[in-house]
């Protein structure tokens, strides 16, 4: 991992609110610019969202790469563990299809989310569930089947108060899923990733978000850098986390909506996706470690912008 390129690193100098125009490696200078007016309803193209980022509202009609098993039909996904079927089973945006449950784990899944369910719960034994889902998945006596979730738009992304952040090739789906667990900490709108070279909505993903999945929304964006200038349009401040960035300030930040951006694991942002942020910004870290998971230095950065002193 290359300190320099890792979009959660650390870094050092002035506060955003008091530098000037950045230059990012082999790019042109970062203009910082003042506060933008309220910019107009976005007007996307016919199948796409509202905005100027080329947003999927809905399932892609594409190839369906999710991992099955035998048991699991196309275009579904079991979902599973008490915190994630819980939350799936709460969502009425949710279509269900199957539940199956030890006795035990249906105890502890009423204790989350009061009976009477959307879907009747079939009890199973444990080996039924190993079978289903595989011998190494920790889903604690319990699965859900399930459609996956429809894809919002940006502009209902907006609608909703918050920051955002927006995933640059983040490909890996446990990673995503801390991500989402910590936006819905922290009262973030929605998460924003690449439509391709990211994860799709998979039972890893769920059971890692702990519930998250179904509360804040996960949008899919065709690319990157015009989705940022899209974000701009609507006086949106767009930071980059980046280790050659100065210290991330929440304090200069506090009258700004923030969309944060995050790189790939290892290699950081891409350049242009670099370039197109409005600042470029890295986490302080004192100790010996130079640099972070990237869902640990989401969660981080997150806290730093709840901070107003």
């Amino acid at each position: 991992m290359k300190p320099p390129r890792s979009s959660w690193s650390g870094g050092s100098g002035r506060p955003p609110s008091d530098r000037g125009p950045e230059r990012g490696p082999g790019g042109p200078p970062q203009q910082h610019r003042g506060p933008r007016p309220p910019g107009k309803p976005f007007q996307g193209k016919p199948g796409q969202g509202g905005g100027g980022g080329g947003f999927h509202r809905s399932q892609r009609p594409q190839q369906d790469h999710r991992q099955r098993t035998p048991d699991t039909p196309r275009g579904a996904l079991w979902i599973y563990g008490l915190h994630a079927v819980a939350a799936a089973l709460a969502n009425p945006g949710r279509r269900l299809r199957q539940l199956v449950v030890t006795e035990e784990a249906q105890q502890a899944l009423a204790q989350r989310q009061p009976q009477p369910w959307p879907v009747m719960p079939e009890q199973v034994d444990r080996g039924r569930l190993d079978h289903l889902l595989g011998r190494d998945i920790a889903h604690q006596g319990v699965a859900l089947l399930a459609d996956p979730l429809a894809i919002p738009s940006l502009q209902h992304a907006l609608e909703r108060p918050g920051p955002l952040i927006v995933l640059d090739q983040v490909t890996d789906p446990r990673n995503v899923g801390a991500i989402l667990r910590s936006a819905a900490a922290f009262g973030v709108a929605a998460v924003i990733t690449q439509d391709r070279n990211a994860p799709e909505e998979t039972g890893a993903l769920a059971k890692a978000a702990s519930g998250a999945l179904e509360t804040i929304p996960l949008l899919r964006a065709v690319n990157i850098a015009r989705t940022l200038i899209a974000l701009k349009a609507a006086n949106i401040w767009t930071v980059g986390l980046d280790g050659g960035g100065p210290p991330l300030s929440g304090p200069s930040l506090a009258d700004r909506r923030v969309a944060l951006v995050l790189g790939a694991e290892g290699d950081g942002m891409r350049r242009l996706t670099r370039e197109t942020c409005d600042e470029v910004a890295g986490i302080q870290m004192p100790g010996k470690m130079d640099s972070l998971n990237v869902s640990a230095a989401a969660a981080v950065a997150l806290y730093e912008l709840t901070r107003r002193t």
